[in-house]
């Protein structure tokens, strides 16, 4: 299926795990995607395996806590591609582990930052380069934690919070220009910033948090996001979407 050929698509955090599978996804699919992460090696190395599957990539050093940034990083995809129709905004950190009242204010900024401020940059400059291309559609990564609470992260559980709130006006703004704007929340998925840093006790008591009893895949994160992306959604914007094996409805 190549629904997103000739389709110019910018992913971050696409250096691994969630982002790493939409990126390939997306190229599989016919589009030439901006892999974007901070850590340029990790995207060339995502580059790299799209390349090996015979799709069509380009890696970027993006900080997304940093507008120009992005800026540059947007400016960098319509250069490579002639215009802009798809962005994940997908990158993000966890934060300190503290209770609200001891929480660190660096820790703070710095979630805020990356979590948040990262996807109103991603689509202040994202959404005028589709407009100029014709119209597009962006998913931006949110989380349970968009519409759950979580002891000890009060950062990462306001900025996901915001995010589905972002996302819902900038959706209605847009509505009628060809933009859909969309969010989806993934519940824990089984990527490297768990399995690398979790004991395995860890990993299944936290599987078992979900009804489904496992964690998620980001393949099954990626399969909604580019569902989300592709004009078979083409009713579906200002949403907020769970991949969550059950999680939420306890």
């Amino acid at each position: 299926m190549k629904d997103f050929e000739n389709k110019i698509a910018i992913v971050t955090g696409a250096g691994s795990g969630i982002g790493a599978a939409i990126a390939q996804e997306l190229a599989e699919r016919g589009a030439v995607v901006v892999v974007a992460d901070l850590d340029r090696d990790a995207a060339e190395a995502v580059t790299a395996s799209i390349h090996a599957n015979a799709g069509a990539a380009h890696a970027f050093a993006a900080d997304v806590s940093d507008p120009v940034s992005v800026e540059h990083m947007v400016d960098f995809a319509v250069k490579v591609g002639g215009g802009l129709h798809i962005a994940v905004n997908n990158a993000g950190i966890g934060g300190p582990d503290e209770l609200t009242g001891d929480y660190p204010l660096d820790g703070w900024r710095k979630v805020i930052s990356v979590n948040l401020d990262g996807v109103f940059y991603g689509m202040r400059y994202e959404i005028p380069a589709m407009l100029k291309s014709g119209g597009g559609a962006i998913v931006n990564m949110a989380s349970i934690l968009g519409s759950v609470g979580w002891n000890n992260a009060c950062a990462y559980v306001a900025a996901k919070h915001a995010v589905v709130g972002l996302t819902k006006a900038a959706a209605i703004e847009y509505a009628t220009q060809g933009v859909r704007i969309n969010a989806v929340g993934p519940a824990f998925i089984d990527t490297p910033l768990l399995s690398n840093n979790l004991d395995a006790e860890t990993l299944g008591q936290l599987a078992g948090l979900h009804p489904m009893n496992r964690l998620g895949s980001p393949e099954e994160v990626s399969a909604l996001t580019c569902f989300l992306l592709s004009p078979r959604a083409s009713f579906i914007t200002g949403s907020y979407h769970l991949v969550d094996g059950a999680y939420t409805a306890r």
